[in-house]
Order: structure tokens, then C-alpha cells, then sequence
């Protein structure tokens, strides 16, 4: 049985655990050593903390029972677009590996969209890299579209990633 509830303060360990493992997971092998443990060196208990504590951020934490499965984040955008429209940017939604596959991403994208409506929002803007696949259908499902490409740093190394946006009606 899968599920969702908010993230409280005492779930950003479980936060943190869950990017690393997914980032490593899914991304880690495109990257030298060095650059890899520069990028994960900015995500730290206190970096996470602040994040949760600006009302303009809302984490998610997704579950496989009761086992933390992933999670969404949401923000403000900050990423190079004029929105047409208020808007606001899924900032992370990443997943393990073992629990793909088991409708925790849909349900984590279905509190990010009703979030976003709840605020206000009538775009909503993301980055996915170019490569993967896998992301990129599920965000199409959900009505996604490419928007302009993005440079993801990743220590020394710049990603080939996408902008894309929903309109939200």
C-alpha cells in the first residue's frame, strides 16, 4: 500500500537519505568523484532545515507502506523564465529505485498539483535531465511541456538539462 503525508522537521534525515540515494541511483554515474561530492556537499542538515522552515517551500514525503519511498519539494521559481502566470517550481520529486513502479511519484505529483493550485499558481516549472527518459514521460503524462534547455551544475560539470512548465487551469 502506498501513500503520502506532509514532511515534518524530524523527516529531513529521511529526506537527505532519500535525495542521496536517488541522485546516486539515477545520476551518479555521469559524474566525476570529486564533482559529485561537491554538489552533495551543498545539501546539508542545515541547508534542508531552512528550506523547511520558509513557508514558500512544502516537502512531501512519499511512502511504500510504511517505508519513506521519495519525495516532492516546491518553492518559489528560481530558474532563468518569465512566468506568464503566478507560478511555482517542483524543485525535487526523487524516488529510490526499488519503490518505481508503485504509484508513489503519482501520488506525490497529485499533492504537488493540488498545492500549487492551493497557492495560486498558474504555471508550474520544473528541470529534468535530457536523458531521462523514464522522467520525462511521467511529466508528459501529467500534461508537461518543454520550455528552453537548462545548464544543472553538478561541481565542475554542466548537465544538459530541460526547463519545462504546466499550465495549470
Amino acid at each position: 500500500m502506498t501513500g503520502s503525508r506532509d514532511a515534518t522537521l524530524a523527516d529531513l534525515p529521511v529526506i537527505d537519505a532519500l535525495f542521496r540515494t536517488s541522485f546516486v541511483e539515477t545520476f551518479g554515474h555521469l559524474y566525476r568523484e570529486e564533482d559529485l561530492a561537491a554538489f552533495l556537499a551543498r545539501f546539508t542538515p542545515e541547508a534542508w532545515r531552512q528550506e523547511f522552515t520558509d513557508p514558500a517551500y512544502r516537502f512531501r514525503l512519499g511512502l511504500a507502506g510504511d517505508e519513506p519511498a521519495g519525495f516532492a519539494k516546491i518553492s518559489p521559481v528560481t530558474l532563468p523564465v518569465t512566468p506568464e502566470a503566478p507560478a511555482l517550481e517542483l524543485r525535487q520529486l526523487y524516488l529510490t529505485k526499488r519503490f518505481h513502479g508503485l504509484g508513489v511519484a503519482g501520488l506525490l505529483m497529485d499533492w504537488v498539483l493540488a498545492q500549487a493550485r492551493q497557492r495560486g499558481a498558474k504555471e508550474l516549472y520544473l528541470t529534468v535531465w535530457t536523458g531521462n527518459g523514464r522522467a520525462k514521460a511521467f511529466y508528459r503524462r501529467y500534461g508537461f511541456t518543454y520550455v528552453a534547455p537548462y545548464a544543472f551544475m553538478v561541481g565542475e560539470q554542466a548537465d544538459e538539462d530541460e526547463i519545462w512548465r504546466l499550465r495549470l487551469g
